[in-house]
């Protein structure tokens, strides 16, 4: 099943994207993620995109479907792959359409997952993470046991730059003016599907279930 993840920052849709990639064996696809290790490598990609990334802009379509088109060629893409993050406007929904039936492809279904500005805020602004191994943790919800140091390997836990308050609320703005179209563009192709995104992940990961055995019932 092809799948793609719509929501703004903080609706959680990263963490459920990596639950249900288990749950399914398809890729998990997450475009930050993904320039977020080139910035960090400071390839000639990471170059061009970290500017954008730092204040919170999104990154030109050319250089995100150029990236994508790539990923989605490889061989563990075959039986299907859960988008995160992409596509983000509506540039990007073509192209990746016209990528797709390239590849004799399409997308099955659109998750949007829906959260408040007041819970975004709490989720990204208190988000915390091991500059090691990885983990993540809240100020707020799942506070490390001691300040800045991470429970499972000892390392230092710092916040990103794209987590800051001014940050996020432009992260937040530019989601409205740009991606919100993307759900339209969805909807009218019958492909959109709404999922409450303050629950916790384990009831949101039933309630995808869900639909998604509705979809191929």
């Amino acid at each position: 099943m092809n799948l793609v993840f719509l929501g703004p920052p903080g609706s959680g849709k990263g963490t459920l994207a990596k639950l249900l990639s288990a749950e399914l064996n398809i890729p998990h696809i997450s475009t930050g993620d993904m320039l977020r290790e080139e910035a960090k490598l400071a390839t000639f990609l990471g170059m061009k995109v970290k500017p954008f990334m730092e204040k919170g802009e999104l990154v030109p379509d050319n250089i995100i479907l150029e990236v994508m088109k790539e990923r989605l060629g490889k061989s563990d893409c075959q039986k299907g792959f859960l988008l995160d993050g992409f596509p983000r406007t509506i540039p990007q929904a073509l192209g990746l359409d016209n990528m797709l039936k390239e590849l004799t492809k399409s997308i099955d279904l659109v998750l949007k997952f829906e959260v408040s500005e007041d819970c975004v805020l709490k989720r990204l602004g208190g988000r915390l993470i091991c500059s090691k191994c990885g983990a993540d943790f809240n100020l707020y919800t799942k506070p490390p046991q001691k300040d800045l140091i991470c429970d499972v390997c000892g390392s230092q836990l710092y916040q990103r730059p794209d987590d800051a308050q001014e940050v996020i609320l432009n992260r937040l703005k530019v989601y409205k003016d740009q991606t919100l179209p993307i759900e339209e563009y969805y909807n009218k192709q019958g492909k959109l599907r709404k999922v409450n995104g303050e629950l916790d992940s384990g009831s949101i990961l039933i309630n995808v279930l869900h639909i998604l055995q509705s979809k191929n019932q």
